[in-house]
């Protein structure tokens, strides 16, 4: 059993032509249910701030418009996620197995991306031996 998960939240965007990555958060988290906690509170976090109230004290008149059909509703999957207990479960048996877990969704403009993973499997990584390199 994994006992420690290293969790991110990062989205990611295009600017000047490149791919560029904004750090949102990240935890490490020392049991798993806390890392699931954690996950979905940033998964709920997002979509809060995706979609605010429109009648919101903060938001000046206006400041909201809806966006075409087409755009997939990142908000709406991300609290989806969250309420899916069968996707909680299958979150859950992949970090006790220690394999790493991401979870991401985009609209037109942007990719949010919440990760996880086992630090015990982090750490076997950097262990294991390398093939086929010489050791002097």
């Amino acid at each position: 059993m994994h006992d420690e998960f290293l969790c991110h939240v990062t989205a990611y965007g295009v600017c000047d032509g490149r791919r560029i990555g904004v750090p949102l958060g990240t935890y490490r988290a020392p049991t798993l249910a806390l890392a699931l906690w954690w996950l979905r509170d940033r998964a709920s976090w997002i979509a809060q701030r995706l979609d605010p109230q429109p009648d919101a004290e903060h938001l000046p008149p206006g400041a909201l418009v809806p966006v075409a059909e087409t755009v997939p509703d990142v908000p709406t999957l991300l609290r989806a996620w969250c309420a899916d207990p069968g996707q909680q479960e299958r979150v859950a048996e992949e970090l006790a197995a220690g394999r790493l877990v991401r979870i991401a969704t985009s609209d037109d403009t942007t990719e949010y991306e919440l990760l996880a993973e086992s630090v015990d499997a982090l750490r076997m990584q950097r262990t294991a031996p390398s093939l086929g390199v010489p050791v002097a």
